[in-house]
């Protein structure tokens, strides 16, 4: 299910159990059953038309939202082998730990903050009437190494752009790994209707800025002392690049 395809469903019950799948993330059918109060017969049935339609899958014995991102790929620089691929449930505590793991190095607050939101939700994608938020992990013998996440509020004023966070563990850079996963997200925020997209990186951080800008990002303001890190106030750079 592609994220420009309008929410409709065609039964009040259909739409009840789509909600909770996408605010929960995975879920077992007998949870649905039991949580929203419906018939065996009714649930089976409604959850089948939502699989025929494409809203949700079945995976791992759990329902989840089907999310249309295209497929994995495979990469290969020297002797490392990588693969970039939309994320799956399953990756929200491997890309949790790699979001942090590169803010704690580099100063990405922005990207932080994300990490405390999906840390403290139940759903890693979201797709619903207030927001749409995705993400593409990178990957080395299955573990999560990098992450590029777009994220747009459903606002008609501001449907046109996505919020962009991208970054690789320290040990995998230099592979052209974020290249990679930049490439996938713009790719994916332009096929998805997005004009626009931006990202915000304290000013101390030069290698964040230097490669944004090496892939056509531009500076559209500064915000002069917007972080007060390590007791010192740092400008915020406020990036962004047009589709």
């Amino acid at each position: 299910m592609p994220f420009t395809e309008d929410l409709e469903f065609g039964h009040e019950d259909r739409k009840r159990i789509y909600e909770y799948v996408e605010r929960h993330g995975a879920v077992e059918p007998d949870e649905i059953r039991k949580q929203l109060n419906l018939d065996p017969g009714g649930a089976r049935h409604h959850i089948a038309i939502l699989k025929r339609d494409g809203r949700l899958e079945n995976r791992n014995g759990t329902l989840q939202v089907t999310i249309d991102a295209g497929a994995e790929e495979e990469y290969r620089k020297e002797d490392l082998e990588f693969h970039i691929r939309p994320a799956r449930q399953d990756d929200l505590s491997g890309i949790v730990g790699a979001i942090r793991q590169v803010a704690r190095e580099r100063t990405y607050i922005v990207a932080e903050s994300v990490a405390d939101e999906i840390d403290h939700e139940d759903a890693l994608l979201r797709y619903n009437e207030v927001e749409s938020r995705m993400f593409f992990v990178a990957t080395v013998s299955d573990e999560v190494v990098g992450w590029v996440h777009l994220h747009s509020p459903e606002l008609d004023k501001l449907s046109h752009t996505a919020e962009l966070t991208v970054g690789v563990l320290e040990e995998y850079r230099g592979h052209g790994i974020g290249s990679h996963l930049l490439s996938r997200g713009l790719e994916w925020a332009s096929s998805n209707g997005y004009e626009k997209v931006y990202n915000s990186v304290p000013s101390t951080n030069k290698e964040a800025i230097a490669f944004l800008e090496s892939h056509g990002w531009e500076t559209e303001a500064v915000r002069e002392d917007h972080y007060k890190l390590n007791g010192h106030y740092v400008d915020e750079v406020m990036m962004a690049l047009k589709l």
